[in-house]
Parts: structure tokens; C-alpha cells; sequence
């Protein structure tokens, strides 16, 4: 096996929809638009810390298609955060929200920056000027930003009420669908915390039906123990999955006899990883992805699957609870080894199809019960795996590359009905 190629997120973004269009013969034109961004936006802002120290922050709204609805995709601030991440990230949006089949685009946006180093009155600057910056790059109908990697319903409260504080005083209460992820008392919908782990646990159970598995008897390796990691392993474990392994961070921890979950989120919020859980085994970070079980979650960042580690994969599932987890070269080495990949794109829609049900509620001005979002969630995730396994045993393909069918031909039918402008 030669070495594994490096190839930038974007590259990875745009080879995983060419698959796709090669497989429906996707003219040039299509494959053109969908290869680069529709704008790129870049700001430099400064931000007097509380030491007095004035310093200048890069941030990014990456808008890469809109042509069935609102640029839609999360902030992230991280310290990896650059101009190709957010590329390829806006990117998978756009095929995210057309897969499931709701009337948003795609976008990502963030800023370079590690939260953990600045105080809760330094970061609240940081979100309010940076939003400043962007300006009317977003809006309810424009660009809908929501939580992400190092951002939360706080952060979100934040950019709102400082979009809201810029409109024009008759729009400052009709634009808190500015972004989503909000907190409930800020707007934000009941049930969007945990939508993306529900989600992933969706994903699990559709799984489960279309190959005669039972839920109660599967063991999962979780790699990632935030907002996403760690609803998921909740949820699953509450449903019967017996949780092995758990990496963050930190280190990672395993019990073949099953983890204590709700003891480990317990731990995490106290000393802020999983290291030193005393219910069980510190392990080596590579133990986790050689260790024996049916099914894998990363839920961390990109590119953790890699090739020399889709050689060992204890698993014969993967379930892509975090967005590109999976270099090009490892899925390859996947396949031969017939191990399932069920895509980020479907596996972790959870949490903009809330969002979807936020931006509603807030058009409306209304608030939806607990019940009316299971049940519509529900239903969304569940037409959406049908249409992957479907397109799967239409084209004999993976379900990535059938995700990405289902994708193209939602985004290039409206283009077709609506034509290029002028």
C-alpha cells in the first residue's frame, strides 16, 4: 500500500460529488457551479482583550450554493479553522440539506481561534464584532449561521441579539431567525441540543432494519465526547447499546463490559474530558480504533479515519457522526473490507433539520411541542435513509455515492426548471 495521499478537505468534497455525477452523467455545466464556492467571505476585526491589548481576529462565511433556499452552516471556532476547511464544510451542507430535503443551502463560516483562551466578556466581543463584520452577509433570508465546533446557544443568543441590535428598529423582533441553535429562552427551538446525536442514532436504527440487527445487542466504539459524542452515547445507551469505548480530547476509556454513560457525561462536565473515569480502562488512542465492536461513531474532526487506521477498524459499521471523517484513501480500504460507511452528509443532518424547524417556528412566531418535532424529525431522517438504500440498489453503489445521487438530482432539477440567469 502506497502512502496515504494528502489531499486538502475541499479536494476531498469536490472527488466525493464527482463520484456521484459520474454515476448520473451530470453535465459539465452542474459540476462546474457545485466544484467552488458562490462567495467567499473573509473579515479581519479587532477586539480589545480585557488586558487592554487590542488584537485583530480572522474570520470566514464561506457561501457555497442557494439555489433551494438560504445559505445554511454552522460556526466553528477552532484553531484549525482556514479558508479550505470552511470550503469543504459549506460545501457538504449544501448536499446535506438537499439530501434531506428541506429549502436551505450551504454555508460555513468560523474563526480562527481556540475559545478556551479567552473569557466568557472576551469571547462575548469576539461573537458580537465578528457578526458585525459580517454584517449583511447573513440574515433570515440570506445566511443562517448556527452552532458548531467550539460554539454553542450562547454563542448564538450573542450573534443574534447583535444582528438584531444592527436592523432597523421595526425588524429587531422579526429577525431572530438569524441563526438557529439559539437558546429556547432566545428563540431556539425544544429538542435541538441533542438533534445531531439523535440523529446519528436514526441512522443506527434504519441500519438495524434494513440488516436484521437489533439495536439491544450491538457494541459501539464513540470517538468524540461533545454535543455530539456524548447525546449519542447517551441516546444509544438508553436504547440498549452497550457503549465500549470513548475517546476525546483528553484520552480515551473502555469497558468491555459496557461504559457507565450518564456517570461519564457527569465526569466530563467536572474535570472537562474523559481521562481518569474511574468506571474504566485508559487506553492508547489508537486502541480505540482497532478495538472489537459493531459499529464506530467519530464524532470528533475530520480525517481521523485514515488509511493505516482503516487497515485495523475493529468495526464492520461507521456511522459518520462528524463531517469528512473519513480520508478518500481509508473509505477505499473500507470497502475492501466490506465495512459500511453511512455518510456524514445523512448520518449527522439531525441538527440542521431542527434548525429547520427553529427558522419556522421563528417565522411564524410560534413554538412547537416536543412531540410535533419527534414526529417531524422522524419522519424527514427516515425518508431520507429510504431514498439513500434506495438509490444504493438502483446504481449498486455506496451509500455515500448514493447520497450524493439524491443530492444532485434534487439541486440539478431545480436548476433545470429555473435556468441560469440572464
Amino acid at each position: 500500500m502506497t502512502a496515504e495521499k494528502k489531499r486538502s478537505l475541499h479536494e476531498t468534497s469536490v472527488e466525493q460529488f464527482q463520484r456521484a455525477a459520474d454515476l448520473i452523467d451530470l453535465p459539465s455545466n452542474y459540476r462546474s457551479i457545485l466544484a467552488s464556492p458562490k462567495n467567499e467571505v473573509i473579515v479581519n476585526f479587532p477586539v480589545w482583550l480585557d488586558s487592554g491589548e487590542m488584537k485583530i481576529f480572522t474570520g470566514y462565511r464561506i457561501q457555497h450554493n442557494n439555489i433551494l433556499g438560504p445559505f445554511k452552516g454552522g460556526l466553528r471556532f477552532h484553531p484549525d479553522v482556514d479558508l479550505d476547511e470552511v470550503k469543504a464544510l459549506a460545501a457538504w451542507m449544501t448536499f446535506k440539506t438537499a439530501l434531506v430535503g428541506i429549502p436551505y443551502g450551504g454555508a460555513k463560516g468560523g474563526v480562527t481561534i481556540n475559545p478556551t483562551d479567552y473569557s466568557t466578556s472576551e469571547m462575548r466581543r469576539i461573537v458580537r464584532r465578528f457578526t458585525h463584520a459580517l454584517g449583511s452577509n447573513i440574515g433570515p433570508e440570506t445566511d443562517i449561521p448556527a452552532p458548531d465546533v467550539g460554539t454553542n446557544a450562547q454563542t448564538m443568543d450573542w450573534v443574534m441579539d447583535t444582528y438584531a441590535n444592527i436592523a432597523p428598529p421595526a425588524f429587531k423582533q422579526s429577525v431572530k431567525g438569524v441563526v438557529t441553535g439559539k437558546s429556547v429562552e432566545c428563540g431556539g427551538s425544544k429538542g435541538r441540543e441533542e438533534a445531531t446525536g439523535k440523529g446519528v442514532l436514526f441512522s443506527l436504527r434504519h441500519w438495524c432494519g434494513e440488516t436484521n440487527n437489533r439495536l439491544d445487542e450491538l457494541t459501539v466504539t464513540v470517538q468524540g465526547f461533545g454535543n455530539v459524542g456524548s447525546h449519542f452515547a447517551r441516546l444509544a445507551a438508553e436504547a440498549g447499546c452497550k457503549i465500549v469505548g470513548v475517546a476525546d480530547h483528553t484520552g480515551t476509556v473502555g469497558n468491555s463490559e459496557g461504559l457507565d454513560i450518564p456517570a461519564l457525561i457527569s465526569h466530563v462536565k467536572t474535570t472537562g474530558g474523559v481521562k481518569d473515569f474511574s468506571g474504566a480502562q485508559e487506553l492508547e488512542t489508537e486502541e480505540l480504533f482497532s478495538m472489537k465492536a459493531d459499529v464506530f461513531v467519530p464524532a470528533a474532526l475530520e480525517n481521523q479515519v485514515t488509511a493505516e487506521r482503516a487497515k485495523t477498524l475493529g468495526a464492520k459499521l461507521v456511522v459518520e457522526a462528524a463531517n469528512g471523517p473519513t480520508t478518500p484513501q481509508a473509505e477505499e480500504i473500507l470497502a475492501q473490507r466490506e465495512v459500511t460507511i453511512v455518510p456524514d452528509i445523512l448520518a449527522n443532518a439531525g441538527g440542521v433539520i431542527v434548525s429547520y424547524f427553529e427558522w419556522l417556528q421563528n417565522k411564524s412566531s410560534r413554538s412547537w411541542s416536543t412531540k410535533d418535532i419527534e414526529t417531524r424529525f422522524r419522519e424527514i431522517v427516515w425518508d431520507a435513509h429510504d431514498n439513500v438504500v434506495a438509490t444504493c440498489k438502483e446504481f449498486d453503489c455506496s451509500m455515500r455515492d448514493a447520497a450524493y445521487v439524491v443530492a444532485l438530482r434534487r439541486i440539478t432539477a431545480c436548476y433545470d426548471r429555473r435556468g441560469i440567469f440572464p
